[in-house]
């Protein structure tokens, strides 16, 4: 099985990475890293077949870089003035490409195809509810920018402490709702449960999870219960990453910067939470993590100390237990699983 990191090139990272996990005897053992694709700033990428479209930084400018793998050829880049986008999702159906970009507030839709990206439609998101905390202040922040179970598109405003709900019409992104968190919360990345009934908000700033029941044919929002991801006597800095939910819907994960762990939470059958675990990363700045197709070995990425941990997840339980610490990798930010 093969992963695949990458992240900043701020220090001696050159790009995303390749490494084997492989599995004897029912253990698994993660690497052989290589540097498999040259690329500058690849924070966030998805990979798609033998196709990987990447987060990319060209000097004062921002965009996607969009590849082919087995042999690595660059089939384009689509780049704007700026910083780079945060986030990237990616709709293999419709060949669609989504970006969120926490420094210039866009919400960019592309579409591929063998010849490359183009542009399709990108909105700018204004400072409508800009929250109190310091890193809220100078404006609106998108972080993430992807579909909803029923293929409506969705955006976490870090900035404006938001969610918001947009269709693509005739090539145009059209708002269709807006759903606000508690001022200060630093709404970040999101997931919806299978039955597209409630959806869960990462907050960033406040080191929160929101819980939320909605009607997308109504657009009526009922803020359920909100969580800490971090201990109640936890005082330093913090802030959360990345969100998954495991396919049978019975379990949430949540990165924490600062408190350098993954939270893990039990979905009840009223679709409340429950902690079930806390547990280390053994280094500093989880950005990410990310599970294989079995979501039984999960990966998390330390972005400050160069380092991953490998954890072999209970599906029962929803517990890691830790198998492999301490593997070098440079400047992780994302991970990403691939069978090929």
């Amino acid at each position: 099985m093969k992963v695949f990191i990458g992240g900043y090139t701020k220090k001696t990272s050159k790009g995303i990475y390749q490494a084997d996990l492989t599995i004897k005897d029912g253990q698994a053992s993660l690497g052989n890293f290589t540097n498999c694709v040259e690329l500058n700033g690849p924070t966030y990428f998805k990979k798609c077949g033998n196709y990987l479209f990447s987060i990319a930084k060209n000097k004062d400018e921002g965009g996607i870089s969009f590849f082919q793998l087995n042999p690595v050829k660059l089939i384009n880049s689509v780049f704007q003035p700026g910083a780079s986008p945060a986030y990237l999702g990616i709709n293999e159906d419709k060949h669609l490409v989504y970006t969120a970009n926490y420094h210039t507030a866009y919400l960019s839709v592309y579409h591929y195809d063998n010849d490359g990206v183009s542009l399709v439609d990108q909105v700018k998101h204004d400072s409508f509810n800009l929250g109190p905390r310091p890193e809220q202040k100078d404006g609106a922040h998108p972080h993430f920018f992807d579909e909803t179970p029923s293929g409506k598109l969705v955006s976490c405003d870090l900035g404006n402490d938001s969610v918001d709900f947009y269709d693509l019409k005739d090539g145009h992104l059209v708002h269709l709702a807006r759903y606000l968190n508690e001022a200060g919360f630093g709404s970040r990345h999101i997931v919806f449960n299978k039955e597209n009934n409630y959806f869960y908000v990462a907050g960033e700033l406040s080191s929160k999870i929101n819980v939320v029941k909605y009607n997308e044919k109504t657009w009526e929002f009922e803020n359920i219960a909100t969580y800490r991801t971090i201990p109640d006597d936890y005082t330093d800095h913090n802030g959360v990453a990345a969100i998954r939910m495991s396919n049978d819907g019975k379990f949430l994960y949540l990165s924490n910067r600062g408190h350098n762990s993954i939270t893990v939470f039990k979905i009840k059958a009223d679709h409340t939470l429950e902690l079930v675990q806390r547990i280390s990363t053994f280094g500093e700045f989880p950005r990410d993590f990310n599970w294989d197709s079995s979501e039984k070995w999960v990966i998390a990425t330390n972005q400050n100390t160069d380092n991953a941990t490998l954890y072999e997840r209970n599906s029962e339980m929803g517990t890691l237990a830790v198998v492999q610490k301490d593997v070098a990798v440079p400047e992780g930010t994302c991970v990403v699983f691939s069978k090929e």
